[in-house]
């Protein structure tokens, strides 16, 4: 594939772990679309266009030429961004999904923060532009010291801090969805924000995208997973919550009657795992596709995270 222009939306962690793949394996000219001046890039190397999400002129100038955009922005700004892409010419856009299935979200879904009205927006779009969302499953980076927050990543989800997804592996504690609707072992696929941009930067050079792009660095049960944080911790959790869809839908009532807004996001995120939204044929189509990027193990990736920490 020529060299192509590729604008990389936002500068949250994986937005800027995408554009350090793109800037040092590829060719492709990067361009990073951000609110504010970013004289920190700027002086790493990148080129860095500061655009008003309000107004269409700004956002269709910066994107002049650019053939492919990535997007890790969400609501209003992510809409007037594939409006632009659209009036400009833009080839392709990938909006920021980087999760489970969207067709697996539910109408109404409290953690959606626009992005279902970003997929109605593009498919309205298709004859202009070609479109695909990167399926990852969970990313690795929830369980993360400090959570994802720290990564800069979900800031204002809802559950972007430790201890709010699953498990708190500080406290050894957890609320663990264990179980679907029938009583199976609830399964998710997971990968590193550093795997999902080598797998999106090399999906860049393939010639048609269709509807949706998965990938996964592991593919295990909640049972499994809280095994492992278990074995590499070298601890035994002091408190988990065994939970089906059933308990955890009850819960979610009384969070919903309390009022208790954060509990609600935390419970519908768990819901959702126990429903199988995160869920997929493993390996994904772009593992399969580039068999040579090998993604880093879940208990690897944990071990190396959490050394050291109490």
């Amino acid at each position: 594939m020529s060299t192509m222009r590729i604008a990389v939306a936002g500068t949250c962690g994986l937005a800027l772990i995408i554009s350090r793949e793109i800037q040092e394996q590829t060719s492709h000219q990067l361009l990073i679309l951000s609110r504010t001046p970013q004289p920190g890039l700027i002086s790493q190397g990148y080129q860095c266009q500061t655009v008003d999400y309000n107004d269409p002129t700004s956002i269709q100038h910066s994107l002049m030429g650019v053939d492919t955009v990535i997007s890790t922005v969400t609501g209003t700004p992510q809409l007037r961004l594939i409006e632009a892409a659209v009036a400009t010419g833009v080839r392709r856009f990938a909006p920021a999904e980087f999760e489970g299935r969207p067709s697996l979200r539910m109408v109404g879904d409290p953690l959606d923060r626009g992005r279902a009205a970003a997929l109605a927006l593009l498919q309205h779009y298709r004859r202009h532009i070609q479109s695909t969302a990167f399926i990852c499953g969970v990313l690795y980076e929830r369980f993360s010291v400090h959570g994802l927050a720290a990564h800069r990543i979900g800031v204002n989800s809802g559950i972007a801090n430790e201890g709010d997804y699953i498990l708190d592996a500080r406290n050894m504690t957890a609320q663990a969805p264990v179980y679907d609707a029938n009583n199976n072992f609830s399964t998710i696929c997971m990968t590193s924000a550093y795997d999902v941009g080598r797998f999106v930067v090399r999906a860049l050079d393939m010639v048609h995208w269709p509807s949706e792009l998965t990938m996964c660095g592991e593919r295990t049960t909640v049972n499994s997973l809280i095994h492992t944080v278990k074995q590499c911790r070298g601890r035994d959790f002091t408190h988990v919550q065994w939970h089906n869809p059933d308990l955890l839908k009850y819960e979610l009532t009384l969070a919903q009657l309390a009022g208790d807004v954060p509990r609600q996001k935390r419970l519908f995120a768990l819901i959702a795992t126990a429903e199988g939204r995160y869920d997929f044929e493993s390996p994904g189509y772009l593992n399969a596709q580039f068999p040579d990027i090998q993604p880093e193990s879940f208990g690897s990736w944990f071990t190396r995270n959490w050394q050291g920490v109490p």
